[in-house]
């Protein structure tokens, strides 16, 4: 083993708001009713040789990055970690707050609209709690690495149909569905993390398949949230079960071959109870990994977007102004108004942060601020020189859904609402591709070349 000792912590702060609040992950206004389970800010921390990284995940639909930059700068005051030594990203829940900006989709009023700025102007705070916490509970650790398979959660949204478009969520047994039209990915990576003699710790668990299963109007963390109970129960109570979402901007929990009803409390339960087995499956047998070095890097990539005309931009102004009513206008004219005023206000190239988090030689994390295609995620843990490439979208920054080339001519919801000029997402990729490369040249030298290929 090479290097100074591996030293670990984590902790978990609750993000929950109070009942009026707005729920995101929709088109439409939705007032918070009750709490189906708690949401967090949760908090993976990992030092040695003098090097201090910090991975966040928070059960939130979205993380924009001016949410992402203050908590940084909180964690940076209190802790001393650097910005770019730490990853903040949003699970994705459909069920968790909304969290204004500007421009915003959401045309909140009143109460919720009092209620959201102040939720949102708390919240970079309390997520650097949950990184001072960690670092408070920083002790000797090792770390187990493995990646699991389940193939039977997720689905690709995306159909060719028999008229030769490509459809969005088709309806269940719809006849004239011809095929996916695109991939999934159905790794589990897991990085446990444990003390020297064994004792649990935290588990982070990736997986790409959209949290967007329980519905209704209470808050709820979705399937991760069965996920981490069930790890707790099985390990330890005061186990950190960190969960974030990998590639799935065209994947999703619907069987469109099936007819059972497949939204509500227990079907993000079933999704959460057999991910769960799987980590559990993927603990019992991962190694215990050498991480000599923590490594990082990060760049932001200058992305073209879509140019937006005088004559659309007044259309989409108009549109927008049905935001969040009962009268508003065909869903994917929403959702092309609401790309269209962002872009307004953001102004092309959008800059984009991509970063990677190597442990050693075996583990890199790796942080996309939208919501990237599946087609990305497989081809880039194919290509990686590290084993166990973990990619967790919606990290530091939130740009909406970034689709692969070959999806653009073929239309779709994803498509219409990308703030991406086609190549966009290629870009990422291959940011991240030499980030990774570098990173892992610069570590085998440190190592003597002492690497395990």
């Amino acid at each position: 083993m090479w290097g100074a000792e591996l030293r670990a912590g984590a902790a978990e702060v609750s993000i929950t708001p109070p009942m009026g609040a707005p729920i995101a992950g929709s088109y439409s206004n939705r007032t918070a009713t009750g709490v189906h389970d708690e949401l967090h800010a949760k908090s993976l921390v990992f030092e040695t040789g003098g090097v201090k990284v910090a991975l966040v995940a928070c059960d939130l639909a979205n993380l924009p990055r001016q949410y992402s930059e203050e908590a940084r700068r909180i964690i940076q005051q209190k802790t001393g970690i650097a910005p770019d030594h730490v990853m903040i990203s949003a699970t994705h829940t459909h069920t968790g707050p909304v969290l204004l900006t500007q421009p915003s989709r959401y045309n909140l009023e009143g109460e919720m609209k009092r209620i959201a700025e102040q939720y949102g102007a708390a919240l970079p705070g309390k997520i650097a709690d949950a990184v001072v916490a960690a670092v408070g509970a920083m002790k000797p650790a090792r770390v187990r690495s493995g990646i699991g398979r389940e193939d039977s959660l997720g689905f690709n949204r995306r159909y060719f149909m028999k008229d030769g478009t490509v459809a969005w969520n088709p309806h269940k047994l719809d006849p004239n569905i011809v095929r996916p039209a695109g991939p999934v990915d159905p790794g589990v990576p897991v990085v446990y993390v444990e003390t020297p003699d064994g004792e649990p710790m935290a588990a982070y668990v990736n997986y790409a398949v959209h949290q967007d299963t329980t519905g209704g109007r209470q808050f709820s963390a979705d399937y991760s949230y069965t996920l981490g109970k069930i790890l707790r129960d099985t390990k330890r109570p005061d186990l950190i079960s960190i969960f974030t979402i990998g590639c799935a901007g065209n994947v999703n929990h619907l069987d469109v071959h099936s007819t059972e009803r497949q939204s509500g409390y227990q079907q993000s339960a079933r999704i959460g109870a057999v991910l769960a087995g799987q980590v559990l499956k993927v603990i019992q047998r991962a190694p215990v990994v050498d991480i000599p070095f923590i490594r990082v890097s990060t760049e932001t990539v200058d992305v073209p977007a879509p140019k937006i005309s005088p004559q659309e931009a007044a259309w989409a102004r108009s549109t927008a102004a049905t935001f969040g009513k009962p009268t508003a206008a065909p869903f994917l004219d929403l959702v092309r108004a609401g790309r269209d005023i962002d872009l307004l206000a953001w102004h092309s190239p959008l800059p984009a942060e991509v970063q990677v988090i190597a442990l050693g030689t075996q583990i890199a994390f790796v942080g996309f601020p939208g919501e990237m295609f599946a087609e990305f995620g497989l081809t880039m843990k194919q290509d990686s020189p590290y084993p166990n490439t973990i990619i967790a979208e919606l990290a530091n920054g939130s740009l909406g859904y970034i689709p692969n080339r070959a999806a653009y001519p073929e239309g779709g919801y994803e498509v219409v609402s990308t703030h991406f000029a086609p190549g966009g997402g290629e870009m990422l990729v291959d940011s991240a591709m030499r980030q990774l490369t570098n990173l892992f040249r610069t570590t085998a030298r440190l190592i003597g070349g002492q690497v395990k290929q």
